[in-house]
């Protein structure tokens, strides 16, 4: 099928609902760490869908996952037992903290359903009292009403209060911030390891290890949302395991099913006794395909070598990005682990982003002054020089 670009836009323009600020290009194919667009431009991709494309696109491996999912069973509902379900749920507890797991669609569905089972497992437990959440600036969590009440962006909020209410906001590695608010009338707190959205800001360790003792010693469960910063985007397999601290529950989703829409909770036997048959539920959640393909991208990513070799090519990468840093009076430094890289910028970050796109990169913003780097897990050192290179001729343009 030939695409007109124009066509497409023009037809995007006047049906899609405008919550998008779309660029003026179509994507068609993707191939490894490579976009191409209808009109035949090839793009280096450092978005990875938004951590999303872990493996890169047209992964030998995930496309024969989804051809034999598909001559399988595509859906049956939860109503009913199947096997990828059940054998993805083993895989993700046997690599963590976790005994248990419930699946969903997309990450602020994890982060809803993460929220429920702490106001249910304070129930449960004789504190109905404890329904307060704490949250921290910076943080995004997601869209729908709860995800967005523990979402720091005002400009994200604001049109839709009220939202859920009980939730207090204190300062991102302020430990001190944090005693004021954690209090015996708060039942959960929820935490990114690493910012994304917010700025690809990573936890100071004395800060996850404070919330641990805070939690515990208050009687809160503690929520890490892993959803972009976890599943070897950081090095590790879990974004936990470079700060020696484990949570009660943990959501994960964006690259789990390595393009297909999945989300999870992980949770403690200790929470996950307290819910019940009825309490939630998911018509589309943990279909047989999806988590056939999950079962793929997981055991691709859990390996030893695999892992050693993402923390290797973030150390490089890292030591790049000082140099283009240094060398450019628009950035004012960096920071990230592994694969997630944050550029903070004296300008607006959407003008190197846009400016990228014709320098054959696809970079992404995470809040108005960070340029976001976040390029598949199998990225080879010669595409990051080629990142490199792009990145450093990109703020060249924009100066």
């Amino acid at each position: 099928m030939t695409i007109n670009t124009q066509e497409i836009i023009a037809l995007e323009k006047q049906y899609l609902l405008q919550t998008y600020k779309r660029p003026d290009l179509v994507l068609e194919r993707g191939e490894g760490s490579w976009l191409y667009d209808a009109q035949g431009r090839q793009y280096l991709d450092a978005g990875a869908g938004i951590a999303v494309t872990a493996l890169g696109h047209h992964h030998e491996a995930v496309i024969e996952a989804i051809r034999q999912g598909a001559e399988g069973l595509i859906h049956s509902s939860n109503l009913y037992h199947t096997a990828p379900q059940a054998l993805l749920a083993r895989d993700l507890c046997e690599s963590s903290f976790a005994d248990r797991v419930f699946f969903c669609n997309s990450g602020t569905e994890a982060n809803e359903g993460a929220l429920k089972f702490a106001r249910k497992y304070a129930r449960a437990t004789s504190r109905p009292d404890k329904t307060g959440i704490v949250a921290f600036s910076g943080s995004f969590h997601g869209r729908t009403m709860g995800a967005l009440a523990v979402t720091a962006t005002v400009k994200y909020r604001a049109p839709f209060e009220p939202l859920i209410g009980g939730v207090t906001f204190a300062e991102f590695n302020n430990l001190d911030s944090a005693r004021q608010v954690i209090t015996e009338q708060i039942g959960a707190v929820i935490v990114e390891p690493v910012q994304g959205e917010g700025g690809v800001t990573p936890a100071e360790p004395e800060f996850l290890t404070g919330l641990r003792a805070l939690c515990d010693e208050r009687g809160a469960l503690l929520i890490f949302d892993e959803i972009q910063c976890g599943l070897g985007r950081t090095g590790k397999l879990w974004a936990y395991e470079n700060y020696g601290v484990t949570p009660d529950l943990m959501t994960l989703a964006k690259p789990l099913a390595g393009g297909l829409p999945i989300g999870a909770v992980l949770l403690t036997q200790a929470v996950a006794e307290t819910l019940e048959v009825g309490d939630h539920g998911s018509t589309f959640a943990a279909g047989p395909l999806v988590c056939s393909v999950a079962r793929v991208v997981f055991n691709q990513i859990n390996q030893p070598h695999f892992l050693a070799e993402v923390k290797a090519k973030g150390d490089y990468l890292g030591e790049k990005l000082a140099t283009v840093v240094a060398q450019s009076p628009l950035l004012a430094g960096r920071r990230g682990r592994g694969l997630m890289w944050g550029l903070l910028s004296e300008i607006p970050a959407a003008e190197i982003v846009a400016e990228a796109r014709n320098h054959g990169l696809i970079i992404l913003v995470a809040g108005e002054r960070v340029v976001r780097l976040l390029p598949p897990l199998t990225i080879t050192r010669a595409e990051l020089d080629m990142l490199i290179e792009r990145l450093s001729k990109t703020v060249t343009a924009v100066g």
